[in-house]
């Protein structure tokens, strides 16, 4: 059978067919770059869904995947009418508006108008490229690659996401919330229409630089979208009279510290509102501080131990190392820590409330610690010396408990003490020798005011949710909890809110202070400190982070907790007082020559007594009201008396040597 000759014309539409199949599939197939479309900046939600921060992305643009179904539907419906009404059925490509392109070019002899869809734009907006025959054709091949992939609505989300609105703008979300300082979901016509026509001309448009341009433009794209039928005429008189943005709105970033370590999306545990007055409090008492001192503050919920707010630091302020976490750094807690130690030794029966302790300087070995005040209180229950945080009782009731079981106590509740590097514990850790951050004494505290049981701290909410961070852990029994927040339960020093339980902490060399309680339903932590481990100058945490601590509970709704009344102590005492303690000799601010020494006398006040010199107790028998001295020189000194009930009285005396008479 001969065979049939192939003509030159059915050999050419063959090559145009091959030569288009070919091109449809290196089209099809070839991978696209999604790269801009993935480089997004991160959003941060509260615990109600509303959004508490925006993070730039890495390029420094604000800008945030959107999707369509987050957008006010008036938006794509008006840019859609405008500017690619077959955008629902194209194939990324517009044929009809190509060949119109053409046809007025050719009898114009030069551009009249342009046929790109909405899908090319995004083929454009994914590779900014000059523009130029040879980038039309590239952002058409794309296009209909894109249209083979995804969905219009998915299109259109992308759109969304990488549209320019001027300066670091980018994307539908970024823009509403900066030029209108709402959501995109519920825009007005005037809103939509100024965005679609910034998007066209971002920079020559800005309504911050160039009002009456953007005007002009947003009631040219409003007109349009009147006789497409996408807006009513009292739509159209209403946005035409509409007044512009005349700046750009700060995006919020509570808790930089915190949130900006976050994933995309992270819904919190924060409350942005109390987290807002949290914020605004705190800089408020920074701009009291000296430029080294910062502050960090937390305000926990004590049945869920999530965290409502934070103030972790002062924020990109690099004097006080406002980078830095301060929730998280490790510091001293100088007597924050006396609750536990005293819980744990109520529980295992060493003391109790009543249990009476000696408030008088001693030496334990070669460690002789002081009262924070340099007066000593003598004779003293447990609770007394846990509310007034005296040092000596803490230090004894540690030697009792041992510093290695304390330590290990809090490590198995998940709270392990920092400690030098080959340090073992040791008798210092009931005043601050070791170390915690705020958030582990959150844990501490935010499960003593709940039943003594130390459950897991959580910022995100599915991790409060599912509790998969960790389960409760023991520490107190419920009822040595109720007893030690008891003891600590009274109306706070500088008024405000009552029936709080509060503690504070100063730290060895003043370089932390801390205030920390909770009520009902919340505890609160201050830390006020320099970063950097320096000394603070003056007060102490009764001056500086109570009254701070003060102010964060004047925020919150009162919860008070019932007041402690606490059983009588067990005196040492023989019978009622028979008048008040005061000195029989010598009397108040008298000079005195000796060379035999000096016998005190006491009169009144609760036996045993005790008698100091400048802070060091004299060796004097129990039962008697007289102790002798022997004065190592001439000079002036401070004489002290204690009794056995903690009453005290001082007086100062002068002594010269004989010959100076």
């Amino acid at each position: 059978m001969p065979r049939r000759k192939i003509n030159a014309r059915t050999r050419l539409c063959m090559g145009l067919t091959a030569a288009a199949l070919a091109l449809t599939v290196i089209t099809l197939l070839r991978p696209l770059g999604l790269q801009r479309l993935h480089e997004q900046g991160r959003i941060i939600f509260d615990r109600h869904g509303a959004p508490i921060a925006y993070i730039m992305d890495r390029q420094g643009e604000w800008k945030f995947a959107t999707s369509a179904d987050q957008v006010d539907p008036l938006l794509p419906h008006m840019l859609i009418a405008i500017e690619d009404r077959r955008f629902a059925t194209d194939p990324g490509i517009d044929p009809l508006a190509i060949a119109r392109a053409v046809w007025q070019m050719a009898r114009a002899g030069h551009l009249v108008s342009g046929a790109s869809t909405l899908t090319m734009q995004v083929a454009r907006l994914l590779h900014p490229a000059p523009r130029t025959l040879i980038a039309k054709l590239s952002e058409a091949d794309e296009a209909i690659a894109l249209t083979s992939r995804f969905s219009k609505p998915q299109i259109m989300g992308m759109w969304l996401s990488l549209a320019p609105f001027g300066g670091n703008i980018v994307g539908v979300q970024a823009a509403s919330r900066i030029w209108f300082g709402k959501s995109p979901a519920s825009l007005s016509p005037a809103e939509a229409a100024l965005l679609i026509a910034l998007c066209r001309r971002p920079e020559a448009l800005r309504p911050d630089r160039h009002p009456i341009a953007a005007a002009m433009a947003r009631n040219r794209v409003l007109r349009e979208a009147w006789a497409e039928h996408v807006i009513s005429a009292d739509a159209l008189r209403q946005a035409l009279g509409a007044t512009l943005p005349t700046q750009r709105q700060a995006l919020p970033l509570q808790s930089p510290q915190i949130t900006t370590r976050l994933p995309n999306n992270t819904r919190t545990t924060l409350d942005a509102g109390l987290n807002q007055a949290l914020a605004a409090l705190a800089d408020r008492d920074l701009a009291g501080m000296t430029p080294a001192e910062s502050l960090a503050i937390m305000i926990i919920d004590t049945h869920s131990t999530t965290v409502r707010a934070a103030f972790a630091g002062d924020w990109a302020n690099p004097r006080r190392a406002g980078f830095l976490d301060l929730t998280a750094a490790t510091r001293s807690p100088g007597s924050a820590l006396k609750p536990f130690l005293y819980g744990l030794a109520f529980a295992d029966g060493l003391a109790g409330p009543s249990t009476i302790f000696s408030d008088l300087p001693a030496h334990f070995g070669a460690y002789a610690p002081d009262d924070f005040t340099h007066h000593f209180m003598g004779q003293v229950s447990a609770a007394q010396a846990l509310r007034r945080s005296l040092n000596l009782p803490a230090v004894s009731l540690m030697r009792a408990y041992r510093p290695a079981r304390f330590a290990a106590a809090l490590a198995a509740a998940g709270t392990p003490l920092a400690l030098p590097r080959g340090a073992l514990p040791s008798l210092p850790l009931a005043l601050g020798g070791a170390g915690v951050s705020m958030r582990e004494m959150a844990r501490l505290y935010a499960g003593l005011g709940n039943d003594g049981s130390i459950r897991p701290l959580h910022v995100i909410q599915a991790d409060s949710q599912t509790g998969q961070t960790g389960r409760a852990l023991p520490l107190l029994a419920p009822s040595v909890a109720r007893e030690i927040t008891g003891i600590l339960t009274r109306n706070l020093p500088f008024g405000g809110p009552g029936s709080i339980a509060w503690k504070t902490g100063t730290s060895a060399g003043n370089r932390d202070d801390w205030a920390v309680g909770f009520d009902q339903r919340h505890a609160v932590l201050v830390w006020v400190g320099r970063p950097d481990g320096g000394a603070l100058p003056g007060a102490a945490a009764i001056d500086r982070a109570m009254p701070i601590f003060t102010q964060v509970f004047g925020l919150l709704p009162a919860a008070p907790l019932t007041p402690y009344n606490p059983p009588p102590p067990v005196s040492l005492a023989q019978g009622p007082l028979a008048a008040p303690l005061r000195f029989a000799f010598p009397p108040p601010d008298a000079t005195l020559q000796t060379i035999a020494g000096v016998d005190l006398r006491a009169m009144g006040g609760a036996r045993p007594l005790t008698f100091l010199v400048d802070g060091a107790p004299l060796t004097s028998i129990a039962a008697l009201r007289s102790a002798h001295w022997n004065p190592p020189g001439p000079g002036f000194y401070r004489l002290t008396i204690l009794d056995a009930l903690g009453q005290h009285v001082t007086t100062r005396v002068r002594i010269i040597s004989p010959s100076s008479g």
